[in-house]
């Protein structure tokens, strides 16, 4: 018997890696988060500094000892999702910290990760977890003679959607969920 299998129109591409709480499991994040962009043909920022910011959270904020954090990297359609997971869940970042003072060397992560991101929210995963995930769309260069060459680019753009607060399709929606629109 001869049967088909329908396939999505477009590819859906995914990475999963868990990961120790430290600076050192934070700094492989990026890493390997850069390293399967790559691969995927995709740039690398601003979602290589997005990784790194929500991996050192994890690092920082979120660690337990001997429990792991997990970063995924999925793409669907034109929307790149960077998810981290760890196991403070009862630690959910606000969503409109203040600012910290100028001479303060920390707590600057979520506001570039809301500056850099087309959005970025926190949902409650399996208890004890949490995920804090970052939305970017990617856009693909007009096919304009003056365009860069550049191939799959990041788009802050948010401007076309009839509602951006509203759950990408990619999104998990999960009750106790927060998002938060980039700037």
């Amino acid at each position: 018997m001869n049967q088909k299998t329908a396939e999505p129109a477009t590819p859906v591409r995914n990475f999963n890696v868990r990961l120790s709480p430290t600076p050192r499991g934070a700094r492989l994040a990026r890493l390997l988060g850069a390293e399967q962009l790559r691969s995927w043909g995709m740039p690398m920022d601003p979602a290589r500094q997005i990784i790194a910011e929500l991996a050192s959270n994890a690092a920082t904020h979120g660690r337990v000892p001997g429990r792991d954090f997990r970063l995924t990297l999925y793409v669907v359609a034109d929307t790149l999702r960077v998810e981290v997971t760890d196991t403070r869940g009862e630690r959910i970042p606000e969503s409109h910290a203040q600012v910290p003072d100028l001479d303060v060397e920390s707590g600057r992560g979520l506001f570039l990760v809301e500056a850099l991101a087309d959005r970025w929210g926190v949902t409650e995963g399996r208890f004890p977890h949490k995920i804090v995930w970052a939305e970017l769309r990617l856009t693909t260069p007009e096919p304009d003679f003056l365009s860069s060459g550049a191939s799959g680019a990041f788009s802050k753009e948010t401007r076309g959607r009839k509602n951006p607060t509203e759950p990408h399709p990619s999104s998990h929606p999960e009750a106790n969920s927060q998002t938060h629109s980039g700037g």
